[in-house]
């Protein structure tokens, strides 16, 4: 039976809850105070860009930690230099009291040290050595343009494996979307292949097409970006949505209400389904996109005809 709006909106409430988001260290620099901005105990993630230096991250987690938040550093196997290298940085984030982390590829195409991928870094077994208890791994719905369709298949049966002789909590964690059709199937035909692992599910922040485009290649966001374009008129729609001519043009959001409601509609029609919560990318502007999760996580938002308008 289909929910009432009430339980709907409820829904919503509850997902937002659990939404996480994200920094760069240099965005983070560039903000004098986070308590403005961030509500106490907040999840930010801290990225690791390709050519960044570690200590970068490590003074963000510091600083975020300090701060009353959980900060969750990014590690990128591919830009990891040793094992040594990546035993001294999760020795510090221990001292900090760091138990969560997000373990990717890395988007370089020749790795700098010994790790090809991220399962590579994790038969370390040095995540479990200085005790975090939870971490992220990729899942790529849109497939990855440094990994093959197969491959993609065999990291999520490999990461699965671990995950079973593992102390640590386990999910797959996904760049952001702009569709929420592909994102559910996806999960759906990975789950009959046999994933078990919770998934999180990245949506984008309040952006406008030249932020979204700006900030794709620093984000290593290739196969979210192909999806605008790789069709003119996907492009075309998506630059008319934030012109007066918006409401008459049928296109990926650049402000997230109906995929968001998309996602939720879609989990409640599958009892199944392994989609746990949300991690939302600000994009550079995370004032703006916090103030719009505090917004529906308080309930001050409305349901419109596809999305939700927050009050």
């Amino acid at each position: 039976m289909p929910r009432s709006m009430v339980e709907e909106k409820q829904a919503l409430v509850d997902m937002m809850l659990k939404t996480t988001l994200e920094v760069t260290p240099g965005g983070a620099a560039k903000v004098a105070d986070f308590v403005p901005i961030l509500r106490p105990g907040c999840t930010v993630y801290v990225t690791f860009l390709p050519g960044s230096d570690f200590a970068d991250t490590l003074a963000t987690v510091r600083r975020l930690k300090s701060d009353g938040y959980n900060p969750v550093p990014h590690f990128a196997a591919r830009s990891i230099v040793s094992s040594a290298i990546l035993e001294e940085n999760l020795a510090a984030l221990q001292h900090e009291g760091v138990s969560e982390g997000l373990l990717i590829g890395g988007g370089v195409d020749k790795p700098l040290g010994e790790f090809e991928a991220s399962i590579d870094v994790l038969h370390t077994g040095l995540f479990e050595k200085y005790n975090f208890t939870k971490l992220g791994l990729a899942g790529h719905p849109e497939g990855s343009p440094d990994i093959s369709d197969a491959d993609c298949s065999l990291a999520i049966e490999q990461k699965n494996h671990y995950a079973k002789n593992s102390s640590m909590e386990l999910y797959l964690a996904t760049q952001f979307i702009f569709e929420a059709e592909p994102l559910l199937a996806w999960e759906k035909r990975i789950r009959q292949q046999g994933n078990k692992l919770p998934v999180h599910v990245g949506i984008p922040g309040l952006a406008t097409i030249k932020t979204l485009l700006r900030h794709a290649q620093h984000c290593g966001v290739g196969p979210s970006m192909r999806f605008l374009t790789r069709s003119p008129m996907n492009m075309l729609r998506l630059s008319l949505k934030d012109s007066f001519l918006g409401s008459y043009v049928n296109a990926p959001a650049s402000e997230p209400s109906e995929l968001v409601r998309d996602l939720v509609v879609g989990m409640d029609n599958d009892a199944d389904c392994l989609i746990k919560q949300f991690h939302l990318y600000p994009l550079g502007g995370l004032a703006k996109s916090a103030q719009w999760m505090y917004k529906i996580q308080d309930g001050h938002f409305q349901l419109t005809g596809n999305g939700f308008k927050t009050l």
